[in-house]
């Protein structure tokens, strides 16, 4: 596993707004936007100056060099999941060298708002697009059939087309190991989890995670916040706060900033944090997080687009793949239960635990998943129902 941790120490002001430019999640930057036209481009250079012109002529440039480019919901000094993206970015230039070309947006809205971010950049004469977040789907798919020689990847979607593949990993894997560490460090037995939105990525994370967690301590509930942002260091950590005067001693998230691990520091409880190890933010709470490891697959994948191999697919790395895996745990996990962990965690890279297999009860009792079978991924992909253990709904 390849973890990176900011180089900086933490600077507070920068989760309290939308941070741009560099790979330190701690960099203090301008406000976000929700105007796409206003989304900066970057070309990954030292000089930053975007390398496309916004008047949607194609650039001149080498033949023999990809041009990729990165489209990101939120701003890559976010400390978590822009932030990997972006790492993930830099191996890419790193591998490749001079064989590639990459920039990014960051800041970009979900939904309609988003298409003509990727015509833009499609006319622009890139190669390969990554568009790195859940609402970019119908955009990407629409854009794919007007550009068929322009190959598009779109992080946890579930569209395909000829030209357009899709790509995540089976973070309920780790996200049960964090549940594990939530449930043996909580006293009150509530855990309070402060969630984005409630699409299958984030109920399967939310379930798996409750799993954990009941499996080292089956009076453990995991109650439910939905902050309808990914990233907004301020709601984040007004939702934790709430959670922690209801009686949670612990919190997990599913959200882009460490805001909810620094309300849980104040209020000496816990913090299981998500997308990149986040200890520096919150050191005392800290227990350990789910991380994504982007480089290998944006390296593999720019490759093949390289040397012609490139099909559309399908891809759900798992944790033997490399794509994610548990960050290093904070002190206060005990050592009997980093054991634990690890004999579970090794179960999962030798495939003999998912943890998806039954008896699984839903929150009514109802029994989803029988003894012995294992839900299957179209199941998971399409997750709307709460395991036994979580407080809250679906909405």
């Amino acid at each position: 596993m390849k973890l990176r941790r900011s180089l900086l120490p933490l600077v507070v002001a920068a989760l309290i707004a939308a941070a741009c430019g560099g790979e330190d999640p701690a960099a203090p930057v301008g406000d976000e936007t929700d105007d796409p036209a206003a989304a900066e481009e970057t070309d990954g250079t030292e000089d930053g100056e975007a390398d496309a012109e916004a008047d949607g002529t194609e650039p001149e440039g080498d033949d023999d060099v990809l041009r990729v480019a990165f489209v990101y919901v939120g701003p890559v000094g976010d400390a978590g999941w822009t932030f990997r993206h972006d790492v993930g970015r830099q191996d890419l230039e790193d591998a490749l060298g001079d064989r590639v070309e990459t920039t990014f947006l960051e800041n970009v809205p979900e939904g309609a708002e988003s298409e003509r971010v990727f015509e833009d950049l499609a006319r622009q004469g890139n190669d390969l697009i990554f568009g790195t977040s859940f609402g970019y789907g119908d955009q990407m798919v629409a854009v794919s059939e007007q550009y068929p020689d322009v190959v598009f990847e779109h992080a946890t979607g579930y569209q395909t087309t000829d030209n357009l593949g899709t790509y995540f990993g089976a973070v309920e894997e780790s996200r049960y190991l964090e549940g594990m560490a939530a449930g043996a460090a909580t006293e009150s037995n509530q855990i309070g989890y402060v969630a984005a939105f409630p699409i299958p990525e984030v109920v399967r994370g939310i379930n798996a995670y409750t799993l954990g967690a009941r499996e080292v301590n089956p009076d453990a509930t995991v109650q439910v916040i939905w902050t309808s942002t990914w990233y907004d260091p301020e709601v984040e950590g007004q939702a934790a706060e709430s959670l922690l005067d209801a009686g949670a001693d612990v919190i997990g998230m599913h959200q882009d900033s460490p805001a909810p691990g620094q309300a849980a520091e104040a209020a000496d409880a816990y913090w299981t944090g998500y997308h990149s190890d986040m200890e520096e933010f919150a050191p005392n709470a800290w227990l350990t997080a789910s991380v994504w490891d982007w480089g290998p697959y944006y390296i593999s994948t720019a490759e093949s687009v390289l040397d012609g191999s490139w099909e559309s697919r399908e891809y759900y790395g798992d944790m033997a793949d490399g794509i994610f895996d548990v960050a290093p745990f904070g002190p206060s996990v005990a050592d009997e239960t980093q054991s634990e962990i690890e004999a579970r965690r090794q179960e999962i890279l030798a495939g003999d635990f998912a943890p998806f297999t039954g008896p699984i009860a839903d929150q009514d009792g109802d029994e989803r998943v029988a003894d012995g079978e294992s839900m299957d991924l179209g199941a998971l992909l399409s997750f709307d129902w709460f395991v036994e253990g979580v407080v809250g709904q679906i909405e």
